[in-house]
């Protein structure tokens, strides 16, 4: 199975909204390497990230850009969109459309996602939901 396969098909499932079907992808032993505002870690937090997104944001689609896969690995560029409609970190519902950009990169083996890295624009989201301020 083509890698970038994996990788579509998880943002797939995160854009219909299917968390559960999204861990099928994710081993029992995932190793997620970016730091979570979750306090669960490995797999689990991993679910509940996505589930706090999905209350947060329920209709957050993200879009691959570009895909490059080597070896293990495959590296996406991400534009991410959504509504702020519920509780994000303790920020209470905007109303705000937001539109930020993330990296994910994730070794995949045996057609299991079994390690993440991210890079996520917080601060953009962060202003665009009126939590920071923005710059003039």
């Amino acid at each position: 199975m083509d890698h970038s396969d994996v990788m579509s098909r998880a943002y797939e499932r995160l854009n219909a909204g299917d968390v559960d079907g999204f861990g099928e992808l994710v081993a029992d032993d995932f190793v997620e390497h970016e730091e979570l505002p979750v306090p669960a870690s490995g797999k689990e937090g991993v679910l509940e990230l996505f589930r706090m997104l999905r209350r947060a944001f329920p209709d957050m689609a993200m879009s691959v850009e570009d895909c490059i896969v080597s070896g293990d690995r495959a590296v996406a560029r991400v534009r991410c969109t959504g509504t702020h409609q519920g509780e994000f970190m303790g920020i209470p519902a905007s109303g705000q459309r937001t539109d930020m950009q993330l990296i994910d990169i994730m070794r995949i083996e045996d057609g299991l996602i079994r390690e993440h890295w991210g890079v996520t624009d917080m601060l953009a989201l962060m202003q665009q939901i009126g939590a920071v301020p923005t710059p003039e």
